[in-house]
């Protein structure tokens, strides 16, 4: 596997992470939110001289979707988001690109995705895990065989995703985070949407003591 971050502005504060996973022998490709500067990513693409099979989307939020038609329309792939957040795409009270001061954005997906799905790029298998929480349809997108977790705004290092945005919910994220993340490997090396790598074995404690607070 080849795996490049690519940390892209999207006047948020903060860059969004866009990930461009690469098989190396067959050299199909995936990137993974492409939030905007579809120049920058399309660059790496030819230096890898990789050949776009699906852009992946974790969730509607105009920072991650910004450069998906761009994309698409230069170089090809099949756009894949979960089946509910498929429903809020377009609607710009939820995916919020008036927030971010960029004009509104007509997207089609090619396939709607749901939790066990498995998507193949080569010989890579990724199985998608629904994370509802920082929107109802959010997904992370998990490689077992390279102990990979691509999280979106669901896990970030030390925290979780925002809550209080439109479909957000903070019991939802902590469910999803609690009962679908911190059972993957300890290992398991976490990228997310902004901001730095971690691993589940690092953000376990968080999660543990807050059951337990429950409890």
């Amino acid at each position: 596997m080849i795996l490049k971050r690519l940390k892209i502005d999207t006047n948020v504060g903060e860059p969004t992470n866009c990930y461009i996973i690469v098989d190396e022998i067959t050299k199909e490709a995936m990137v993974i939110d492409p939030g905007a500067d579809a120049d920058t990513i399309i660059e790496m693409l030819n230096i890898l001289e990789a050949n776009v099979k699906y852009i992946y989307l974790t969730h509607c939020h105009g920072d991650h979707i910004g450069a998906v038609n761009d994309l698409k329309s230069r170089c090809g792939g099949k756009v894949l988001i979960h089946r509910t957040e498929s429903n809020n795409l377009n609607d710009t009270a939820i995916n919020l690109t008036y927030y971010i001061g960029i004009a509104q954005i007509d997207l089609e997906t090619d396939s709607r995705i749901d939790d066990e799905d498995l998507i193949h790029i080569g010989q890579l298998e990724f199985k998608v895990i629904h994370t509802p929480g920082h929107t109802n349809g959010g997904t992370c997108l998990y490689c077992p065989k390279e102990q990979m977790l691509f999280s979106g705004d669901t896990l970030f290092r030390g925290t979780w995703g925002r809550t209080d945005l439109p479909t957000g919910s903070l019991q939802d994220i902590i469910n999803s985070i609690t009962n679908k993340l911190m059972v993957l490997p300890d290992d398991t090396i976490v990228y997310p949407g902004h901001g730095k790598s971690t691993k589940i074995k690092e953000e376990k404690p968080i999660y543990l003591e807050l059951r337990q607070r429950e409890i």
